[in-house]
């Protein structure tokens, strides 16, 4: 899976449709190898986008669950510590 691309469902405050797009961007980029596609992959690298993104909005509307709402703040903070413990950075004094 892409590193980029986030879990989106179950946070409060909820997605919105700029980081279901920039997901979507994301997966796009992954499998067709292009991170920017040429002038004449374009139109069909865009469509991808749209048509990804549209299926991410219907999927995350229609997930229920019973769990609590996630923070934003919290899920990235402990990202970060993971991160560290992941790659401690080398100090040197």
């Amino acid at each position: 899976m892409c590193r980029n691309i986030k879990p989106l469902f179950n946070f409060d405050p909820p997605v919105t449709d700029d980081e279901i797009r920039a997901a979507s961007l994301q997966f796009v980029r992954k499998i067709s190898g292009f991170n920017k596609p040429s002038k004449v992959n374009e139109e069909a690298f865009l469509a991808a986008i749209d048509e990804v993104a549209a299926a991410s909005a219907r999927l995350l509307a229609s997930l229920e669950t019973n769990s609590p709402a996630r923070n934003r703040e919290e899920e990235a903070a402990k990202a970060r510590l993971r991160n560290e413990e992941r790659f401690p950075r080398n100090v040197t004094q």
